[in-house]
């Protein structure tokens, strides 16, 4: 690994003019002790830093590059595009085949709107639940992370939870009051919330599987029961699924554990890499949005012919669904071989995987709630992360974070990370 003298160069400068010289916090590395490496280029499962220093990706763009970096379809489908345009500010027929194609592929969306992250995606929804159901409270749940819009940031996971910051100053109380956080998978709590606020609660907010505190599944007849108490109550049911739409089946995770939301948000893989979000849901609330109803939201850069392009171009290749049976093998084959690597070390972790997403956690008990993830040995993860790293492993760097297969990566490169995972618990011994 050669030193990594431009990344450092410019990470100073960028501290100089960029607020903690980074656009989004987690990306500094600073949880983990370490300056981040500047990215050059992608191409596949690799990445290359400003010091060309070579990494096998886990990180995928936090998600989106399920087809590998730089997917020749994708590349391709963005040159065509760019050379007629970059954005108009007006509806275009890739808007119609990207709503065709998501109405297809995800079971419970009738009608979808594109916006340009997942932030604006769950802000959209929320605003369509109060409006729809005349009700100002939302629920949560503790270490679910939806965006930075102000009532999603109560308990927040992933990059709160990295950076220990207790939710944010600038979100006044009188909003955060309206947000009830409650712990994931915990059933009883929701039904007490319910008994005593019931008919306040405009919408439940969730990711099917936890992917902001680590991997967190939902246990056995946890989305069955928040789908049967907001039918009882009248309230909205909204899925984020901006990281497990697509990913973990054509039909997002609601249709690989048989749930039917009210709403849904989408993001990352719909862009192909490219800034991008929706949300969609049934046609009699989302036809309440303006300007065939009265509840407002818009977007110069909606619909962007840029992001639809790469979004089709990838989505056309995951309609199919053939590309899953071997994310899913060779994601077992990375998690297993990790965890098989921890055990001959004698280091205690615990592997939260579905699909093609997973965590290894430093700990001896399992994790299904943000309470046991916070519990896990962050001081273990920061030597793993950085001993990974110097062998050009590229981890998300922070304990609450996901790690991402994507179709490039190899039977060749997952045992090359199993390989320097040995190394690491070796020397963590």
């Amino acid at each position: 690994m050669k030193a990594k003298e431009k990344s450092e160069s410019l990470f100073k400068r960028a501290q100089e003019i960029i607020p903690g010289g980074v656009n989004s916090p987690v990306r500094a590395g600073k949880s983990v002790g370490i300056n981040p490496p500047f990215i050059k280029k992608a191409k596949g499962a690799l990445i290359w830093d400003a010091d060309e220093n070579e990494y096998i990706d886990y990180v995928c763009s936090w998600g989106p590059m399920i087809l590998g970096h730089a997917h020749p379809d994708v590349v391709v489908a963005v040159q065509e595009s760019a050379e007629k345009g970059t954005s108009y500010g007006a509806p275009t027929e890739m808007e119609v085949d990207m709503a065709d194609i998501i109405v297809d592929m995800v079971p419970s969306i009738e009608m979808v709107r594109m916006v340009n992250s997942g932030t604006e995606a769950t802000m959209s929804a929320i605003r369509l639940a109060r409006g729809y159901t005349e009700r100002t409270k939302i629920v949560k749940f503790d270490g679910c992370y939806h965006g930075h819009a102000d009532s999603l940031l109560v308990s927040a996971g992933s990059g709160i939870a990295t950076l220990g910051i207790p939710g944010s100053p600038g979100v006044p109380e009188d909003l955060a009051r309206h947000t009830i956080s409650l712990p994931f998978n915990d059933l009883p709590a929701v039904e007490k919330a319910f008994e005593k606020f019931d008919r306040q609660i405009a919408a439940i907010i969730v990711e099917p599987v936890a992917g902001n505190m680590g991997v967190v599944l939902p246990e056995d007849g946890f989305l069955k029961g928040l789908r049967k108490i907001t039918e009882e109550s009248g309230t909205i049911l909204i899925f984020d699924e901006v990281i497990t739409g697509f990913r973990l089946s054509p039909g997002g995770a609601q249709s690989l554990y048989g749930i039917m939301p009210d709403l849904t948000c989408l993001g990352k893989i719909i862009g192909g890499g490219l800034p991008v979000g929706a949300y969609g849901g049934k046609k009699e609330i989302m036809s309440r949005m303006a300007p065939e109803g009265e509840i407002y939201q818009a977007g110069t850069l909606s619909g962007n012919p840029l992001a639809m392009s790469a979004g089709l171009a990838t989505l056309n290749i995951l309609k199919s669904g053939t590309i899953y049976e071997k994310l899913e093998k060779n994601c077992d084959l990375l998690f297993s071989g990790l965890e098989k690597a921890a055990s001959e070390a004698n280091i205690s972790v615990k592997v939260n995987r579905v699909g093609s997403m997973g965590t290894l956690f430093f700990t001896t008990s399992s994790v299904t709630d943000f309470q046991s993830a916070k519990a896990c040995d962050e001081k273990r993860f920061i030597e793993y992360f950085g001993k990974m790293l110097g062998q050009g492993i590229y981890l998300a760097p922070s304990p609450f974070e996901t790690s991402f297969i994507s179709h490039a990566h190899t039977e060749e490169l997952i045992e090359k990370t199993i390989h320097c995972a040995s190394n690491a618990f070796r020397d963590m011994r």
